[in-house]
Order: structure tokens, then C-alpha cells, then sequence
């Protein structure tokens, strides 16, 4: 949980002139910085990684499943570790006075189910972009306050959002006690999801993801294989040696030297 100390003197909360009910932006965050306040509110809606989040002193952790509204005048302070992306929707003080989104001040964390995210991704490639339309944000909040609105994502829904986020993050310190943190579930019923829909534990699953991910950039990159081996959550060159020697019969060097020769005689025949 994140602490810190509001300032002696309050200052005041700073009140621009808003043209819309709502803005829309995409930030990252790095270390936590002095807690602020504004006069409108905000929804943080992570789309990669996790943000820690404190509002009056209370930390919450935020992730592409779960959002949190700032009020409008509350004390509040992000900071984020490794690789994280959320989009920040500003909404006037007075459009979240009213009921739908007092609902989700009645709790510090909302779920964020399957249709609510597939409306986020799309708002996430729109302000990636181009300048969000005033016309299209103002129809898309709405959606995205229904979505909300429909009670958390079943258990296979948390799995996929999962999945997700592990093959874009392979490198993250996971662990199976974390994905199923980040799944909303408990160990024992992640490892029966896994093993319906894989056949295999979440500690396999996972070890595939990275050497996969290792796989791709032996081939495409002249990164040092220690470099790689760590960027894809491996402890050391060696371990990821252990692990591709276990699942595919060859040492990362004689993996790229492989690749690239596969690649030269491909481009010959073409020739």
C-alpha cells in the first residue's frame, strides 16, 4: 500500500476552462511522484502492465482487469514499475457527480470485464493515432460506463486477459502465485483452467512463453544471448541455455547460427 503525507497548506485545486466533458490521454509512470489534485476527475484504465494508485493515502494496485476512479478534488499520486501503460479519461466535475459514476466510487477497485476491455483497446489505438474527436469520446464514455457496469469477467474471460499480458511481458518476474493474482483467482483454480484448456500446468505454459519469446529474438536481433536470456525472464545465460537444450535440442547460439543460415538459403532460392 502507498503512503504519503498531504502537504501542511492545501493548495488550491487548479480549474481550467474545459471545452468537453471529457479528455482523453495515454501516460506511463515510473516513480511515485508528490501527491496532486485537480478539478475534475479521472479513470485510470491500465491497457498494459500494473500502476500503483493512492487516493487520499489508500493504495490500490491497477492492472489491464481492474480500473479505479479519482475524484474530482481528491489527493491522489501513480507510480508504476517496469513497462506500464494506462489511459486517463478526465471527466468534468460535474458529469461524475452524477449516478453512474458516483457506482463506481462505492468501491476502490472495478473490474474490468471483456467488452469494457475490448472498447478500452479500441480507445488505446485510437489516441495512439490520431486526436480523439470530441464526438467519438463523448459516445464512447458512455459504452464504456455500461460495460463496466456488467459485473466482473467469468473466470475463462480472466484467463484469456491473462494470457495476454503474459505473451506481451514474458519477461515479468512471474510466478504461478502472481498470474493467478492477475487472473483474479486462486492457485488451485488457475491450474484446473490451465489444465482444461492447455493440457499443462501455468509453470509450463509460461516456460514456453519465454523461450518463445527468446526463440524470436535470437532470430531477428544481435542482441547478446545474456541480454536475451534476461529480457525473456530467464535468471542467467544458463538458464535459458538448460531450457532450450530440455525443449528443443539446441543452445541458443547454434539456435541463431540455425536461423540465420535457414534465412540465407530462403533468400537464395528466391534469387
Amino acid at each position: 500500500m502507498l503512503d504519503f503525507c498531504l502537504p501542511t497548506h492545501a493548495a488550491a485545486v487548479v480549474d481550467t476552462p474545459r471545452t468537453s466533458l471529457f479528455d482523453i490521454a495515454i501516460r506511463s509512470y515510473d516513480v511515485e511522484r508528490a501527491p496532486d489534485r485537480h478539478a475534475f476527475a479521472q479513470l485510470v484504465l491500465p491497457v498494459a502492465g500494473e500502476v500503483q494508485l493512492a487516493v487520499g493515502g489508500q493504495g490500490r494496485r491497477l492492472d489491464p482487469l481492474h480500473c479505479a476512479l479519482v475524484p474530482a478534488g481528491a489527493w491522489h499520486s501513480q507510480s508504476g514499475a517496469a513497462c506500464n501503460r494506462s489511459l486517463i479519461l478526465d471527466i468534468d466535475a460535474a458529469a461524475a457527480a452524477q449516478d453512474p459514476w458516483q457506482r463506481l466510487l462505492d468501491k476502490p477497485v472495478t473490474m474490468i470485464g471483456p467488452a469494457a476491455r475490448k472498447l478500452i483497446e479500441f480507445m488505446e489505438l485510437v489516441t495512439t493515432q490520431n486526436t480523439v474527436q470530441t464526438a467519438l469520446l463523448d459516445g464512447w464514455v458512455p459504452l464504456l460506463l455500461d460495460t463496466l457496469a456488467l459485473g466482473a469477467p467469468q473466470p475463462r474471460s480472466r484467463l484469456a486477459a491473462l494470457l495476454v499480458q503474459v505473451e506481451a511481458n514474458p519477461g515479468m518476474p512471474w510466478t504461478t502465485a502472481s498470474m493467478a493474482q492477475c487472473a483474479c483467482m486462486s492457485v488451485s483454480r488457475l491450474h484446473a483452467l490451465f489444465r482444461e484448456e492447455f493440457d499443462t500446468t501455468p509453470h509450463a505454459w509460461l516456460l514456453q512463453q519465454r523461450i518463445g519469446f527468446a526463440c524470436r529474438v535470437l532470430a531477428g536481433t544481435d542482441r547478446a544471448i545474456a541480454e536475451v536470456a534476461l529480457a525473456a525472464g530467464f535468471s542467467e545465460q544458463s538458464a535459458l541455455t538448460r531450457a532450450m537444450r530440455q525443449a528443443l535440442g539446441v543452445t541458443p547460439a547454434a539456435y541463431r547460427r540455425g536461423s540465420r543460415n535457414c534465412s540465407r538459403e530462403s533468400a537464395s532460392i528466391l534469387q
